[in-house]
């Protein structure tokens, strides 16, 4: 696979030169490639957020790079107008930005501020809103009209209607029941499947990442102090945990036992939980 997204030594001060100032990324480097799904952990505070809105040029680097397919997305404007296409960014709670008059019109507005053609904003708009789970018939009602997690599938639409090729999530699930939690990670699997795109979520469910990325990126005091596999990552549970972080359900009960003096080897989701057990009594 190739770099899709390379960020090179990152720094992003708030109120530089004044007595609020706050280093809020210090040096903060990696490279992600096309088509990998990663997870962002962190504590509040760590420079999660500040991150991801480094990485469509919403916020400018106080010093260091970011390069889209190898190129500087600060460049120029054109080349800074493009990287906000190209890298799709959602935000916690999208639906608070619903305003159209008609799901359609909402799903629609980005592509339409693409300067597309109405033949390509219409399949647009009707792919987007297949991958996401929406009807035919919910395009023509008010957003307003929905619940609540059909309103963040809409938001969602409207975002992946740009076709981004990295589309980066700001605790895509937060707020939402355990059956619509589950919908919306299916539904940006899809899209990631359907587009080989880049997904990078950040999430306080450890065992949504757990499950669902290939690659870890742990923030902590403004730095990156993790990147790996989530085995490598949640086999460092306690770190995680004087980190002031959360890690996997299953995890903590593994751990537990090791504490306990029982010999066991970290594990991070069910699946591999029920082959330890059955490994384990298979040796006996």
């Amino acid at each position: 696979m190739s770099t899709i997204l390379e960020v090179k030594d990152l720094t992003y001060i708030y109120s530089a030169g004044t007595p609020f100032e706050h280093k809020a990324l210090d040096e903060v480097s990696f490279s992600v490639k096309q088509g990998e799904f990663v997870g962002i952990i962190g504590h509040t505070g760590s420079g999660k957020s500040t991150l991801m809105q480094h990485l469509n040029g919403l916020l400018k680097p106080t010093s260091g790079q970011i390069l889209l397919g190898g190129e500087d997305i600060w460049k120029d404007k054109t080349t800074t107008r493009q990287a906000r296409f190209r890298v799709g960014l959602v935000f916690q709670y999208p639906e608070y930005q619903l305003f159209e008059e008609t799901v359609y019109k909402d799903i629609a507005f980005g592509p339409k501020n693409m300067g597309l053609k109405a033949d390509e904003i219409d399949r647009r708009v009707r792919r987007a809103a297949e991958l996401v789970g929406l009807t035919e018939a919910q395009l023509s009602v008010s957003p307003f009209d929905l619940s609540g997690g059909q309103k963040r599938r809409v938001a969602i639409a409207g975002v992946i209607a740009m076709e981004p090729e990295v589309l980066i999530l700001d605790e895509p699930t937060a707020g939402l029941d355990p059956e619509s939690r589950a919908g919306i990670l299916d539904n940006i699997e899809a899209y990631r499947k359907a587009q080989n795109a880049t997904i990078m979520m950040v999430s306080h469910s450890m065992n949504d990442v757990a499950r669902l990325t290939e690659r870890l990126l742990v923030m902590n005091g403004s730095r990156l102090v993790m990147d790996g596999p989530p085995a490598e990552i949640f086999a460092r549970a306690q770190e995680l945990l004087d980190m002031g972080l959360d890690i996997p359900d299953v995890t903590r009960v593994f751990l537990r036992l090791q504490q306990m003096g029982i010999d066991v080897e970290p594990v991070y989701t069910m699946e591999q939980a029920v082959a330890a057990i059955r490994q384990r009594k298979e040796g006996k």
